[in-house]
């Protein structure tokens, strides 16, 4: 394939990525920014804090499990529009509320409507991957899509982190709600440039399962357990970070080159780690990951320096989002086409699964200790154990 024919497919990759942007690095990951003010206005204890990112979590499951039969019905890219746009009006409306109640029913809609778009993304990236492949060039880029569809979630988080400093302004009361208008109006645009970029790429046939061919979930536990633990882990880092750096008074300028260049690092996986997504086709990529986000997620707890700070920062960002693309990988090498859109959701469920406690259970250990670094050293403990059961998941003989 020559190269001006690979073209075209990055470039619908990238578009898919503005999708993964808005469902991950808006509605997911900016609440961390937003949290310090949201949390000192409202006099929110660590566990409230963190049950507002549990009960996100737990809209991702219901919208998970949602997931594979409006694929069906519907077509991934219908799916990944509908539901990209529904989660720009959810991130807005949030700044419209200032209740407790109100603010939960929020985070569980936007969770509820961003994992559809997620996975239906996922699939058409699979699919354009695939139809890359055939020659050298495109083997590489079957990998090279996948990781920059999930990547786009770094330009969704440096997005937030040039944008929330600027819209939270002073102690005013509420004075977090201009922030999540702003971040809507941002997710409104990316969904406009996604559906236009888009226009004419249908379902592949990954997103049905003809014949009664199911996904079968034995083979693969290993990997599901280890995704579970992953949520279970990661989530705590990335919901209470910007809080634990604040209370170590770091210099809000450096938070804010924190998250940015925590975002680049993300944007910059595409490429850091696509040849080994091509490689491997058992759990050892998922294994290496989490392995080497355990580790960053201990560097803060071991050390306030910033020095020890920036290259948690950088090492979290460049394996997070990939650790995700891991597991998409594992199902294009392991299965046919036509199950693609079952195995991506059932490892979406289970990760959704292991955010609905991470976050609270973080929070609580926090509480309880006097200290977010406690919280953030059971994370990392999780995220070990993740990596030693990602590493028996071993290849399907035949890929079925």
């Amino acid at each position: 394939m020559s190269q001006g024919r690979a073209l075209p497919t990055l470039v619908v990759a990238a578009a898919l990525a503005l999708g993964s942007a808005v469902s991950l690095g808006l509605a997911r990951f900016a609440y961390a920014l937003l949290l310090p003010a949201m949390r000192a206005d409202l006099g929110w204890s660590y566990f409230t804090a963190g049950a507002m990112n549990t009960v996100n979590a737990a809209g991702y499951l219901v919208g998970a499990l949602l997931a594979p039969p409006c694929l069906r019905r519907y077509g991934a890219r219908t799916v990944l529009v509908v539901a990209t746009g529904a989660t720009a009006l959810a991130l807005a409306a949030h700044g419209a509320v200032a209740s407790d109640a109100a603010l939960y029913a929020l985070r569980f809609l936007s969770g509820v409507v961003s994992a559809p778009s997620l996975v239906a993304g996922a699939v058409l990236a699979a699919g354009i991957g695939a139809g890359a492949s055939g020659t050298a060039q495109g083997v590489v880029s079957s990998g090279l899509t996948l990781g920059l569809y999930y990547g786009g979630t770094g330009v969704g988080i440096v997005a937030a982190a040039l944008l929330v400093p600027i819209l939270v302004g002073g102690t005013a009361p509420h004075a977090w709600q201009p922030a999540w208008v702003g971040l809507g109006t941002v997710a409104f645009v990316a969904t406009a440039l996604l559906a236009l970029a888009t226009r004419g790429r249908g379902a592949p046939s990954a997103a049905a399962e003809p014949g009664g061919a199911r996904f079968r979930w034995r083979p693969f536990a290993p990997s599901l357990v280890a995704y579970l633990l992953f949520g279970l882990g990661y989530i705590g880092y990335m919901t209470f970070v910007i809080t634990m750096l604040r209370e170590q008074q770091l210099a809000p300028a450096l938070i804010t080159s924190f998250y940015a260049m925590l975002g680049v690092a993300v944007i910059a996986s595409s490429w850091l780690w696509a040849g080994m997504l091509q490689r491997f086709r058992g759990g050892e990529s998922l294994a290496i990951l989490s392995a080497l986000l355990a580790l960053a997620t201990l560097l803060p707890v071991a050390s306030a320096h910033p020095l020890a700070v920036f290259a948690s920062g950088l090492l979290f960002g460049s394996v997070f989002l990939s650790l995700v693309t891991s597991t998409t990988a594992l199902i294009r090498h392991n299965l046919a086409p036509t199950l693609w859109g079952a195995g991506i959701g059932a490892f979406t469920i289970l990760f959704a699964a292991g955010q609905i406690v991470g976050p609270a259970l973080v929070g609580f250990v926090a509480d309880r200790a006097g200290s977010l670094r406690a919280g953030l050293a059971c994370s990392a403990a999780v995220l070990a154990l993740g990596a030693l059961a990602a590493w028996r998941q071993k290849p399907l003989p035949v890929a079925a």
